[in-house]
């Protein structure tokens, strides 16, 4: 009788289960639509690896993914309402606030480690370009000329030797920056993960320097934000979204074979395993933001002093 008690019991548990798994995948059928814009590349890649594993869902989030490399296009889309959640790097948050632009990070990003560096200034490996001052007057490319490897780069330039004033910027994605290279469009660029490996460990590019370090040893390089707005009056939203990009940076930070498969995916570009990777941080602290604002004011990029816990949206950074 016992044993028919406890396989009753067991059954039951799984009809719950299942029950319950029925339940949340329907929740996330029924509920509003959240679009979520983000880089394809391995700072963004939390929000990929959350759809992919299908995190979202079982939360009880309607998500749709939409890939979008310029981080003007996406903060102009979450304003105007047709994107939800937007990623940026912490310039792309902190200028826009400036200018008056109501956005506040939600989730965090990756946070970076001069260990393990994720972002560097790339030239030919037959390049004269050997140091900082051999920049000046040059053509260097980035992604966009709002993000972190804009500033980075530009600081580094100006930290060693160089006068970054001379340098002439252009707008490329990051696959497209080697081929760039060769065809003498562009002198240097400054890329991120997973270009920057792909780049390196090629046959042409080599690196002139990991330029975040001239920011600091370690802070938070962006997050997931959203309309101040929104954030007030969708709460339980925006906690629920918080924990699946915890869980999937964490998931990505112990899983890097399976999640580099996801990337490449999106990004469009190989993601060896055994490739260098960005390091998601696995709770949202509003001080380790204060490094790239900093950076920032002294580089000019804003006018006045910011303190990093006028960027998230309250009761949600430590």
């Amino acid at each position: 009788m016992r044993g028919v008690t406890a396989r009753l019991a067991r059954l039951a548990a799984a009809g719950l289960l299942a029950a319950f798994a029925t339940t949340s995948s329907t929740i996330a059928q029924d509920s509003p639509q959240i679009v979520v814009a983000g880089a394809p590349n391995d700072s963004g890649g939390a929000i990929f690896y959350a759809q992919d594993l299908g995190m979202f869902k079982k939360a009880g989030l309607n998500v749709k993914i939409q890939p979008m490399n310029n981080p003007g296009s996406i903060a102009a889309a979450v304003v105007g309402g047709s994107v939800t959640i937007g990623t940026l790097t912490i310039p792309g948050v902190a200028i826009a606030r400036e200018k008056g632009l109501p956005i506040v990070i939600i989730a965090p990003g990756p946070i970076y480690s001069s260990a393990t560096p994720t972002s560097g200034i790339i030239v030919l490996k037959n390049s004269p370009i050997k140091k900082a001052g051999d920049l000046n007057g040059k053509v260097i490319a980035t992604r966009d000329l709002s993000n972190l490897s804009y500033y980075g780069g530009n600081n580094w330039i100006d930290k060693n030797g160089g006068d970054s004033k001379s340098v002439k910027w252009v707008e490329i994605t990051d696959t497209q920056t080697v081929p760039a290279l060769l065809a003498g469009r562009i002198d240097a660029a400054s890329v991120s993960e997973p270009a920057l490996d792909d780049a390196v460990h090629g046959p042409n590019a080599r690196m002139l320097a990991a330029v975040y370090d001239a920011i600091g040893d370690k802070f938070l390089i962006g997050g997931n934000f959203t309309t101040e707005a929104y954030a007030k009056e969708h709460p339980d939203v925006v906690r629920t979204f918080q924990r699946v990009i915890l869980e999937a940076g964490t998931w990505g930070n112990h899983n890097h074979a399976q999640s580099a498969k996801i990337l490449e995916k999106y990004a469009g570009v190989p993601v060896p395993p055994d490739a260098t990777r960005v390091t998601y941080t696995e709770r949202m602290r509003a001080s380790d933001a204060q490094p790239v604002l900093d950076m920032l004011k002294q580089f000019g990029a804003l006018k006045n002093p910011m303190q990093a816990a006028d960027l998230f949206a309250p009761g949600l950074a430590r």
